[in-house]
């Protein structure tokens, strides 16, 4: 499973909210902006956390990622 600092600076390879992947299907790219090293790609994952990706000559890295909207703790139903 990976490991967050709050919603950013994640590590591994695993939603932490639904243990899938972060490089397997199903993912959903939401926007797509180029920057002067790559891109920053932001998907939302299949249990719905949103996610902010880096990509560069280094490859990919997530770099931050917000819990699904039906997660404990979040302000929807508030």
């Amino acid at each position: 499973m990976s490991s967050t600092t709050g919603a950013t600076g994640t590590t591994g390879t695993n939603c932490p909210y639904c243990g899938w992947p972060d490089d397997a299907e199903p993912f959903r790219v939401v926007s797509r902006h180029a920057t002067a090293t790559g891109s920053t790609v932001w998907t939302r994952c299949g249990c719905g956390s949103l996610q902010v990706r880096a990509v560069d000559e280094h490859g990919v890295r997530m770099m931050s990622r917000s819990r699904p909207a039906d997660a404990p703790g979040s302000r929807t139903g508030r």
